[in-house]
C-alpha cells in the first residue's frame, strides 16, 4: 500500500454542535447525517470536543440520559486529534491502538478541518489491489 496521508481521506467539511446543543439534537443530528460522532467547536471553530455513538451507548447502559442536557454533558474534551498531512499508516495504528472509530483533522490554530474514521479506512481499503501469490 502507498503512503498516503490523512488529508486525502477524511470526510469534510465535518457535521459541528456547540457545547450548548441539547444532547438530543446532536443524536439527532448523527442520525439524519448517518455519521457516528460530531465534532464539539466553540464560536471561533476551536476544538472543544466529540460526542460519538460510543458515548451514547455508554450513557444509556448507566442509566444516566437526561431530557434536557446538553452536548457537554456528555463529551469527550480530552481528544486525540491529527493533522491532514499525517501518514495513514501512522494513523491506523493509532486508531487500532487506542480503540477509537472517529479522529478530528485539526490544522495548526486547532481549527478542525476534517473527520477521519474507521469508515473513511475501510473505503478506502476496499479499492486497493494486491498482487496475488505467484
Amino acid at each position: 500500500m502507498e503512503d498516503i496521508f490523512v488529508g486525502r481521506l477524511m470526510s469534510s467539511p465535518v457535521e459541528t454542535v456547540s457545547p450548548d446543543t441539547q444532547a438530543h439534537v446532536a443524536a439527532e443530528t448523527m442520525l439524519d447525517e448517518g455519521i457516528g460522532s460530531v465534532v464539539v467547536t466553540d464560536g471561533d471553530g476551536q476544538l472543544r470536543g466529540i460526542l460519538t455513538a460510543t458515548d451514547f451507548v455508554h450513557v444509556a447502559a448507566e442509566q444516566r440520559w437526561a431530557s434536557d442536557a446538553t452536548v457537554e454533558t456528555y463529551m469527550t474534551t480530552d481528544v486525540v486529534t491529527t493533522t491532514a498531512n499525517e501518514s495513514i499508516r501512522d494513523v491506523a495504528d493509532l486508531l487500532l491502538e487506542r480503540g477509537f472509530h472517529h479522529l478530528p483533522v485539526v490544522d495548526d490554530e486547532d481549527n478542525v478541518v476534517g473527520m477521519l474514521s474507521t469508515t473513511d479506512l475501510a473505503a478506502y481499503l476496499s479499492t486497493v489491489r494486491t498482487p496475488s501469490p505467484s
